[in-house]
């Protein structure tokens, strides 16, 4: 998008600030808002904090599954399930809340496998479609991670494109590149055209507009999240080695084993704004092409997708830290 194009739409009356008096979005008033989080959970140490943060919100969320998927980094699909398991079992949830093993390739490769009983990711995939039509309202589908296994959910059954609200944490949007898109570009395609509601929580590295800019200290983690979260009666080994039994430890632990002093929590913005609409400003646009390596205007295309931008560092870490002062 050009830098005009983008400053008009930043002006217009499709710039939606969601207020506290607003509804939650993704359930009626009253409801508990159905999710599932969809994730390369074992990247880096931002999706296990999403997971988290979203697992022990039982108030705000109906946890349907965790799924998963393979991305350049983190390992193989076994890696990213158990990491995700690693984090349901310390919020206490290991008898609820299942994980499923997702896409490996890319949706390219994948999508014309969809009608077989067994394919790359079918377990998530199958599980998606199945929760997608199940009563109660309509699935959110948090995806912290490459598109895959949503793009493969609709194309087995576009039927369930109406019964989801799909929340992505991707793109640097207008600016090309970020790690979640690079990893199935095509997939970013194929729902750009599709029904599907389509949300986006935009990363925009090293820039204050996008969830990069929702940072906390490794100092800001180790005075935070010692001891925090539900404890569970029996110690489990970390990722990098040691044993915990609650998330607030492991959290610690994460984030010294990285070289940085400051990590951005993009995930677990992503995941925040879900709960809380108040702490991002949220812009409605023309759905864009991306081609030629980067994103084009399509003024006149009637598909709209949402943008979230200009997320509210302070409130959305202090609610991370609220959340994990629960036994």
């Amino acid at each position: 998008m050009s830098a005009g194009y983008y400053a008009f739409w930043m002006s217009s009356a499709f710039l939606i600030w969601s207020g506290a008096d607003r509804v939650i979005a993704g359930a009626p008033e009253g409801q508990k808002i159905r999710i599932i989080v969809d994730s390369d959970a074992n990247n880096e140490l931002d999706d296990q904090h999403a997971i988290a943060y979203v697992l022990l919100n039982p108030s705000i969320f109906q946890v349907e599954g965790i799924t998963v998927n393979k991305t350049f980094g983190g390992g193989d699909i076994n890696m990213q399930a158990a990491e995700a398991e690693r984090v349901v079992t310390l919020c206490g949830l290991s008898q609820t809340v299942r994980v499923y093993k997702g896409a490996t390739g890319d949706f390219d490769a994948i999508r014309d496998s969809v009608t077989r009983s067994q394919f790359d990711g079918s377990d998530a995939v199958n599980f998606i479609i199945d929760r997608a039509k199940a009563p109660g309202g309509r699935l959110v589908i948090l995806a912290i991670g490459k598109l895959t296994n949503v793009g493969l959910a609709v194309r087995k059954d576009p039927s369930i494109a109406g019964n989801v609200r799909l929340v992505w944490l991707g793109t640097n949007y207008p600016d090309p590149g970020e790690y979640n898109f690079e990893n199935d570009t095509s997939v970013v395609k194929f729902l750009l055209r599709s029904n599907l509601e389509f949300e986006v929580a935009v990363v925009r590295y090293g820039k204050p507009s996008g969830t990069a800019a929702v940072q906390v200290s490794v100092d800001d983690i180790r005075s935070h999240m010692r001891g925090k979260g539900p404890h569970i009666p029996r110690k489990i080994p970390g990722r990098n080695g040691g044993e915990f039994e609650c998330f607030g430890d492991y959290s610690i632990d994460l984030f010294e084993h990285v070289k940085e002093q400051y990590r951005s929590l993009y995930d677990m913005a992503a995941a925040a704004i879900v709960k809380n609409p108040q702490w991002a400003h949220k812009l409605v646009i023309p759905a864009p092409k991306f081609e030629n390596g980067r994103w084009a205007d399509q003024p006149s295309n009637p598909r709209q997708v949402v943008l979230w931008e200009n997320f509210s560092r302070d409130p959305i870490v202090e609610d991370l830290f609220r959340t994990m002062n629960q036994k």
